[in-house]
Parts: structure tokens; sequence; C-alpha cells
């Protein structure tokens, strides 16, 4: 609980800093230039990506043993879009389909398990692409990248040697816990059957994010060029994977407004375009409140007890 609240204040605390810094304008600004062709591409990639979510859910579910039609896993995956766009922390309708599908399928760990390893690989293929592309264009944190890529190397190969000495080193909590990471890694990621769709479905994701973005950038009046968004968007996107904000808004606009300004653009423009992304997203997500009110329609009880309970 405590650290719920200690999101929630984070993401004031710094919307509150950028408000301070920048002043309503941009947010503002950002809303008002929102226009129909930027919610129609909003809503046709939001479709591409929440699929491509889906399959990669289900992909890792399967593979761990536990089913998970894609159908199902679309519907709910609109669903924790939507919550997650909705509620503090932005990782609310995550913890929502985890606990639901795993009551569903009789095995609340497994279902657990299965989000976290396939949002997990979804945190390291944008990573990776992110590397890439920061390498290759110019951008505010260039000059860092070999750092970064040093001390990711590093935390990968200490978490490679953690997995293999724990196994082998008796029946403490944390050797079961390494072992049952390391069996669900094998089974839910890397397995022949599931490896290459859910690293097509996560790049098609980042890619997806990417262009929703750089509609933002030009519905937010930035004509700066693609190469020049480009890595600005990505660090952007990698700031959203903090648990401090409020309905999604918070270190996105934060980074945004420092990486736009730092690339020689202003941080006006940087805090507009991530607050058009927001809104694209928000809309995009529409669908998911449909699932809820139809579930709502259908099972009006458990819908309460769910609500009552935090969202799980």
């Amino acid at each position: 609980m405590l650290w719920a609240w200690a999101r929630v204040v984070g993401g004031v605390g710094l919307l509150a800093v950028l408000l301070w810094q920048v002043g309503g304008g941009p947010f503002l600004d950002g809303v008002r230039l929102i226009n129909a062709p930027a919610l129609a591409a909003a809503l046709l990639i939001g479709v591409l990506t929440t699929v491509c979510a889906a399959w990669r859910w289900s992909l890792v579910a399967g593979g761990l043993g536990v089913r998970l039609p894609l159908a199902t896993a679309v519907a709910h995956c609109y669903r924790a879009v939507f919550l997650n766009a909705t509620l503090p922390g932005g990782v609310l309708g995550d913890v929502h389909r985890a606990v639901r599908h795993g009551r569903d399928a009789g095995d609340v760990s497994r279902g657990i398990r299965a989000v976290i390893w396939e949002r997990t690989a979804g945190q390291v293929v944008l990573v990776g692409v992110a590397l890439v592309v920061l390498a290759a264009f110019p951008s505010p944190v260039r000059p860092y990248l070999p750092a970064a890529a040093a001390l990711l190397l590093a935390a990968g190969l200490a978490v490679v040697l953690l997995a293999r000495l724990l196994p082998g080193a008796g029946r403490s909590r944390w050797a079961r816990g390494v072992r049952t990471a390391v069996a669900d890694v094998r089974a839910g990621l890397l397995a022949r059957r599931t490896w290459l769709g859910v690293l097509v479905a996560s790049a098609v994701m980042v890619a997806g994010h990417l262009a929703t973005f750089l509609v933002a950038a030009r519905t937010a009046g930035s004509d700066a060029p693609l190469t020049r968004l480009l890595p600005l968007t990505l660090l952007a996107l990698l700031a959203m994977g903090l648990p401090l904000n409020v309905a999604g808004f918070g270190p996105r606009e934060g980074v945004a407004a420092w990486v736009f300004g730092a690339a020689g653009l202003s941080a006006a423009e940087g805090v507009a375009t991530a607050t058009v992304y927001g809104a694209l997203v928000l809309v995009a997500s529409l669908p998911g409140a449909a699932v809820l009110l139809a579930r709502r329609a259908r099972n009006p009880t458990t819908t309460r007890e769910a609500a009552s309970g935090g969202g799980c």
C-alpha cells in the first residue's frame, strides 16, 4: 500500500514540477491540436499492438502450461490497456488480467508469471531496439551509451551466473525461486514454439508505439526530421516503464521535455508531444471500456467484487 501511494505521489510531483517549469500551455495545446486523422491512426495502430500483445501473452502462457485462447487474450489486453491508461501507477490493468486469467485457469501463480514474463520480454526487446537506434542517430544520451551497454551486459551476465549457481545451492526460497524462473524462461520464452512469435510480436509492438509517438509529434506541430525525432520518442517510451505516473502521465512528459530541450527543440514541444501521445493511447484503449461494460452487464456482482478488490 505504501509503495502504491509513493507511485502516485511521485507522478503528481513530476507533473507539478513540469507545470512549474513550462506552465500549463503545452498540455492544453497538445489536447487542442488533436484531430480526427490522428485519432483514426491511433485506433488502427492500437488494434495492431493489442493483438500482438495478446498473441505474445497467449504464447508465453501456453509455454507455461496455461491455456489462453487468442480472442480471450485480446479482450483481456484491451481491458488492461484501458485500466493502465486511466488508473494511477500504469500497471493495475496488467495486475487485473494476470490474476483474472490465473483464476479462470485454476492456477493464479502461473497466470501472474505469464504476464510478468511476457511484459519482461517486451521490455527487453524495447531496450534492444533503443540501444540500436540511439547508437545510430544523434541524441542527448549518445555519449553515455557505451557505459549503459556495459552496465546492461554486466547485469545480464550476473543474472545468468545466478541462474546457474543458485538452483544447486539447496532448498532455500531464493533457490526455489530461481529454479522456477529458469524453467519459466525456458518453457515460456525460449522454447522452439514460442521464441520467434514472442520476438516478432514484441518488435511489432515497439514499432506501433513509436509510430503513435511520431503521429503525436506531428500532431503537436513538430516539424523535426524523423531521424531526429526517433531517438527522442524512444527515450520517452523507455520512461513509461517507470511506475511513477498518474493515468500514464508523469515520467513520459518529464523525459520528453528534457530530451526535446536537450536536442535543440523545446521542452514545451516535448510536453505537448507526450500529452498528445497520452490522449491518443487513451482513445486507442477505449474498446477496453466496452469490454468492461460488457462484462459488467453479464456479471455485475463479480465486477463489483473485482473493483472493490483493487482491480484484481
